[in-house]
């Protein structure tokens, strides 16, 4: 009997990585029903983040929340109460932007301008309401390009113009802002906040958040400039801030060169100004799931993504669960929807555009091609 641990990502906006391992294992469990298999999804920050966790960590708990979502109407999402322990008495909320302000969430419609990061700040308040005593974000896949404005209004802060009215959500909005108060922002939980990510763009130029991650959302070339410039605003107003309050003096360090600030639309700066601290998603993630206890003794470790390319050996989740596989000796399979990056230091490499005949095959069905590439891995094995 063999010991298999299956710790996919989630295929973004095709199927959630929870999904994925459980297609994984039953495919594997009809070539080999008596081996163990142990399901580890993971996540890096992004889509999937809250479902990797209530996975992983027994005693997880799922609390609805109704936020404004990035078109303006109500959404139905909620965040996620670790267990009490000793480092966290009051237990650990986990909230995913991808959840409540996320891209996904447009359909096929693109709010470039109007879309902002409001609902992620109100999930982040109703979990500092229900007392946790730190916080794990995960800021991926976020449709807007706020700056993060729209979660630091939810948590208190006030963006007006030169008319002292509250600025207009979304990237909009930073065309006009003139002031910003800060002193009725929300404090951080006791045990403080970490901000999972999977990119370590700055928040602004030529790798910034607009220039790189605005034509997903709908910018074009002049849309990219106006957003850049209105990004680049904000930073020179909040480092205006005078006064010796702890609000102020965190907006005066938050540093928008700072790896990560970029990311989420700017969502990371807006974090960082809260005084928020920005880690690695992947590696957060693995260690607050157990993944490696979990690893040790496997003989062969699943893993994965939608498109296994160069930036996924480049830190994302599956080049650090290989790593993980390899510090314990276990051999390591990949399963993507698709495969531009080089395997030939793995035992197996499986792509469903090829099983499936097609990317569009793959995508249109992905449990079925996921069933299939897990008998096939259990087959070679």
């Amino acid at each position: 009997m063999a010991r298999i641990v299956i710790a996919p990502d989630s295929f973004k906006g095709t199927i959630a990585a929870a999904d994925v391992a459980a297609a994984l294992a039953e495919g594997w469990a009809s070539v080999r029903p008596d081996d163990e298999i142990v399901a580890r999804p993971m996540a890096d920050g992004g889509e999937g983040t809250l479902a990797a966790f209530a996975e992983a960590v027994e005693g997880a708990v799922r609390v609805p929340v109704r936020v404004t979502g990035p078109t303006g109407f109500a959404v139905d999402a909620s965040w996620l109460r670790l267990p009490a322990t000793e480092d966290a008495p009051g237990g650990t909320g986990v909230v995913e932007l991808a959840s409540t302000s996320g891209i996904e969430l447009l359909g096929d419609a693109r709010r470039p301008w109007e879309a902002s990061t409001v609902g992620f700040g109100q999930a982040i308040a109703a979990a500092l309401t229900a007392g946790v005593s730190q916080l794990i974000l995960g800021i991926g896949s976020s449709a807007s390009t706020d700056g993060g404005v729209g979660l630091l209004t939810a948590l208190g802060a006030r963006f007006t113009d030169a008319y002292d009215t509250s600025i207009a959500p979304g990237a909009s909005g930073l065309d006009d802002v003139v002031k910003v108060d800060l002193s009725r922002l929300r404090p951080l939980p006791e045990r403080g906040v970490q901000v999972l990510c999977d990119v370590t763009n700055p928040l602004l130029g030529g790798r910034g958040a607009a220039a790189v991650f605005g034509p997903q959302k709908g910018l074009d070339e002049a849309g990219v400039a106006r957003a850049d410039a209105g990004l680049a605003r904000l930073v020179e107003v909040l480092k205006g801030l005078g006064g010796d309050t702890v609000a102020s003096s965190l907006a005066r360090v938050a540093d928008p060169e700072a790896p990560g600030a970029g990311a989420a639309g700017g969502a990371g700066y807006g974090l960082l100004v809260w005084g928020a601290e920005i880690v690695p998603g992947a590696v957060r993630v693995a260690d607050l799931t157990g993944l490696a206890a979990a690893i040790e003794g496997a003989d062969l470790v699943i893993t994965g993504e939608g498109s296994y390319d160069g930036q996924s050996a480049a830190g994302k989740a599956p080049a650090h669960v290989a790593a993980l596989a390899d510090a314990a000796g276990a051999r390591v399979a990949i399963v993507a929807g698709r495969i531009a990056a080089d395997t030939s230091a793995v035992a197996h490499a499986l792509s469903l555009t090829e099983l499936a005949g097609s990317a569009d095959a793959a995508i249109g069905d992905p449990a079925t091609h996921l069933r299939a590439a897990g008998a096939a891995l259990a087959a070679a094995f």
